[in-house]
């Protein structure tokens, strides 16, 4: 799995510091393609940075991993949509890798979102994720969280000879309609529009089932109800990561750069949590089920991101938060001031 790690710290090398520059400064959110569920999340909040006056930039891309390496590297990009499994492998690698371990020095998390779903669209012939072992399936572009996602659950099965074919789920699909493949796998919170398509023929096709015990020591179960999509009447048993919004550890008194984008950072923080519930009865459907204590194992909150959430931060736009009853802190350690912090700003729940 070390081949993983090799690849993010070459993505790394592709781009050039994060540094002080003359460019007029922007606000970034690396998202994903554009029928998944990363890039409305992006437009949810672009749409309420908007209001306070805040121009939040909506960036499509490969996916988790190139968000991560771009909230590292990328000039004025704050802000990045990325899977918790990717969060947890990087981790885990930079334990023993220093090259690793400096690489994502400065990264922390913003807010813990929603569960994606793994979807995984077969031909009718194909009942297990077993049944993969010879046939062509298509896994993501080299840089996407559906690849590592894909490869991951792949090994700990241990499928044999499966045909990996690299490329994006819009692609992806075309070809199994086709028939130049025999299935895909896509990484995205349900419902996803890119499965809305009403010429996927559920006779043909189907989302397979994942409940392999070995899978659930790193994903969480899950279910896709029956009618979310078109060809699926019956509901599914699946898997799922969580979609974490990263950040950077911006500091203020460095220089301008910093300064500037640590504002960003504390703005959107005030925003999102000050308008959760608008974006729970408006925004992407995904945002009824975001959990802001769930914050992933091993990674700090960015300061600029509590900074956002003191009490007395407040912005032009700012509306009242209803209040939000906080799930129980886990058994792992957690940043007890992020959520003291956002206890504060929804309200105590009682």
């Amino acid at each position: 799995m070390m081949r993983y790690a090799a690849f993010f710290l070459a993505m790394l090398a592709l781009f050039s510091p994060q540094q002080a520059i003359s460019q007029s400064a922007e606000t970034n959110i690396m998202t994903g393609g554009p029928k998944g569920t990363y890039i409305k999340i992006g437009r949810d909040l672009a749409a309420l940075g908007a209001e306070c006056g805040r121009n939040l930039i909506v960036q499509e891309s490969a996916g988790s991993l190139e968000n991560l390496v771009a909230v590292k590297k990328r000039t004025f990009t704050q802000f990045g949509i990325v899977q918790s499994d990717v969060l947890e492998y990087v981790r885990t690698y930079a334990n023993s890798d220093p090259d690793l371990a400096r690489a994502i020095v400065g990264v922390r998390s913003m807010f813990p979102l929603y569960n994606e779903e793994v979807h995984v669209l077969a031909k009718w012939d194909i009942a297990t994720l077993g049944g993969l072992a010879r046939r062509k399936v298509a896994v993501g572009v080299a840089d996407s969280g559906t690849y590592l996602t894909a490869t991951l659950i792949l090994d700990i099965l241990q499928v044999p000879e499966v045909e990996k074919v690299l490329v994006g789920a819009v692609d992806a699909l075309e070809m199994l309609k086709r028939g130049e493949i025999d299935a895909m796998f896509y990484v995205t919170g349900a419902p996803a529009s890119l499965f809305s398509d009403p010429e996927i023929d559920g006779s043909r096709f189907h989302l397979l089932p994942i409940n392999e015990k070995p899978l659930l020591a790193t994903y969480n179960a899950a279910e896709i109800a029956g009618g979310v999509y078109p060809f699926q009447p019956d509901s599914v048993g699946v898997v799922a990561v969580k979609a974490v919004l990263m950040t950077f550890d911006y500091r203020k008194d460095k220089n301008d750069y910093h300064r500037a984008n640590c504002k960003a950072v504390s703005d959107f923080a005030n925003i999102l949590v000050s308008n959760l519930d608008r974006l729970r009865e408006s925004g992407h459907p995904k945002w009824k089920n975001v959990d802001l204590t769930a914050l992933p194992p091993g990674w700090r909150v960015g300061d600029c991101v509590k900074e956002g959430l003191q009490p007395g931060y407040e912005l032009a736009c700012r509306r009242d938060a209803s209040t939000l009853t906080a799930a129980a802190p886990a058994s792992e350690p957690v940043d007890q001031e992020y959520l003291n912090l956002l206890k504060q700003r929804l309200g105590d729940g009682g």
